[in-house]
């Protein structure tokens, strides 16, 4: 779908309290006697250890050409209005399926190691929700059954496929019409009319009601409690985006549940505020360890409007939307920030090479991982975009910059279709080794025990490894690396430091053992197999020669 510019107005893209302490994960041993009984186990290495020399000297030098081994590369899935998946409404549950299923091998073939799906686009649920109606965008009726739960499908074959699952939710946007008549019977929208404003030809819950906060936050929950997400998502929709000049309908809202404010630009950031921060405790009071992301628009404020603004002049979120985006950051109410940076390098009132710095400069310090937005919806447009070169020239500049660890690219379909041959050169250029996904390390964890290597044999398409998790230890994935010759002390300590080694992942099997087949083999390689926790901490490596 074409999505016009935001620097001078918003696309009509689909697309704060302290917050609680991250849990570690509690260690499968405790206690003082425990504790000594695996002292011995944690100390002692394996026969092949043992006969390796430690690291070198000075550790181990760093490649100039390496690529980062551990990188978010992810796409956004959008369901509303039918953007990415399903591509239309009322597709049997097969042909919905397979649908998804190639968007993921897509995704898979990229390189990619996540995906942030829409499952809540209009105040619906694309899995059985007690709170809200099945969506439309899945049957094109609101309200029925799509005859299979979607949700809990997209999530399964995501981790099938070692893809991070982002649940992306919308949390304010009631319906892309302003009728409440055409809502379902029983939608909460309509049994609480006085929660709802229409604005810009949309139905909206009003952010200023207590109750839909607390509503709004409940119907998200919902599918974090009951489904193995690994991250939950907002995008850039809070207030809605303004529309030719119309003024927000929440006066009376302002009037009842004004909290002592007296400007009322104030009070509406500060209930988008209090979203986050409660949306931000309750998923890590259920789950510590899902991550929670906002994706907001790329400019905070113009350092026209305020000195700590970036170096532009187009649309600010602050004072367009109320999304106070920098302060989400500086106050770690986010786990993550993806601002949709949409504009090339070189556009004066929105600078890609401008916007970058100032959101890496944003996160330093705050522990809080950075995600660049990519525009891949433009890449075939006039001027920069009409050059294949310039997504992958977004990266570049991304390495100049460590805080930003990885990229999100607006949407699915743009990469199978306009943005291909973009997203070939990105392909080429940056993501020829597979990645692992950044560590956020305040939200616990820690490194699986190392896995055992019990077999090798040959199969029709390479060397087939089989791999077996420690007894101690449930990992999630592992991730595989192989160098050619015999087992050198260098590849042990060093080369699996340099991601360009890695072959590439697998998700660990229920059953105990799991197969992962290195492709073509001739013989005389070494292979590494490590294993990985679901938040990506890394264990020490298994070995195994295959002469």
């Amino acid at each position: 779908m074409a999505r016009p510019d935001r620097t001078e107005r918003p696309s009509p893209r689909d697309t704060a309290a302290v917050p609680l302490p991250r849990i570690p994960r509690t260690a499968a041993l405790c206690g003082t006697l425990a504790a000594l009984l695996a002292a011995p186990l944690l100390a002692a290495p394996s026969a092949s250890a043992s006969a390796s020399p430690g690291p070198p000297e000075g550790g181990c030098p760093t490649a100039a050409d390496a690529p980062p081994k551990r990188q978010m590369r992810a796409e956004w899935i959008a369901s509303v209005v039918n953007i990415d998946w399903p591509s239309e409404p009322g597709l049997s549950p097969d042909e919905q399926r397979r649908e998804l299923d190639a968007l993921y091998d897509q995704a898979q073939a990229d390189g990619l190691n996540a995906v942030f799906v829409q499952i809540r686009p209009t105040a619906d649920a694309f899995w059985p929700s007690p709170h809200e109606p099945w969506s439309e965008w899945l049957t094109g009726e609101q309200g029925r059954d799509p005859g299979y739960d979607p949700l809990a499908y997209a999530v399964e074959e995501a981790h099938e496929r070692n893809l991070e699952f982002h649940g992306w939710f919308n949390p304010y946007r009631v319906a892309m019409h302003d009728d409440p008549g055409r809502l379902t019977g029983d939608h909460p929208a309509r049994e609480n009319p006085d929660w709802v404003f229409s604005y810009g030809g949309r139905l909206y819950y009003d952010p200023g009601v207590p109750e839909v906060r607390e509503f709004v936050v409940e119907a998200m929950m919902d599918a974090v409690e009951n489904y193995d997400l690994d991250g939950v998502h907002f995008d850039d929709y809070f207030y809605p985006y303004p529309s030719g000049g119309q003024e927000l309908p929440d006066t009376d809202t302002f009037a009842e549940h004004g909290r002592g404010f007296d400007d009322i630009e104030d009070w509406r950031r500060d209930n988008v505020d209090l979203l986050v921060k409660e949306m931000d405790q309750a998923v890590h009071a259920a789950k510590p360890h899902v991550k929670f992301g906002i994706s907001p628009f790329g400019i905070w404020r113009n350092a026209s409007s305020d000195p700590e603004g970036s170096d532009t002049s187009g649309f600010e979120s602050y004072s367009g939307i109320y999304a106070d985006s920098r302060r989400w950051v500086r106050e770690g109410w986010v786990d993550y920030i993806n601002p949709q940076v949409y504009w090339e390098i070189g556009l004066s009132v929105a600078d890609y090479a401008v916007l970058v710095p100032w959101w890496a400069e944003t996160v330093e310090g705050t522990g809080v991982h950075l995600y660049i937005g990519q525009a891949a919806y433009k890449a075939g447009n006039d001027g920069a975009w009409s050059d294949p070169q310039e997504l992958s020239r977004h990266l570049d500049l991304n390495r100049e910059h460590p805080e930003v660890l990885g990229d999100v690219y607006f949407s699915a379909t743009s990469l199978q279709t306009n943005a291909r041959a973009a997203m070939d050169r990105v392909v080429e250029d940056h993501y020829g080794s597979p990645a692992l996904v950044p560590v956020k390390e305040d939200l616990g964890g820690r490194a699986p025990w190392r896995p055992r290597v019990v077999d090798a044999e040959p199969g029709e398409d390479g060397t087939e490894l089989t791999i077996r998790p420690h007894w101690h230890s449930s990992p999630t994935y592992y991730a595989v690396y192989g160098f050619d010759g015999k087992p050198n002390p260098h590849d042990r300590w060093c080369g699996l430091k340099d991601p360009r080694n890695m072959i590439g992942t697998v998700r660990a099997s229920d059953e105990g053992e799991t197969v992962f087949t290195a492709p073509d083999d001739d013989g005389g390689r070494t292979y590494y197999v490590t294993a990985l926790d679901r938040l990506h901490h890394e264990s020490r490596a298994a070995m195994r020669y295959v002469p």
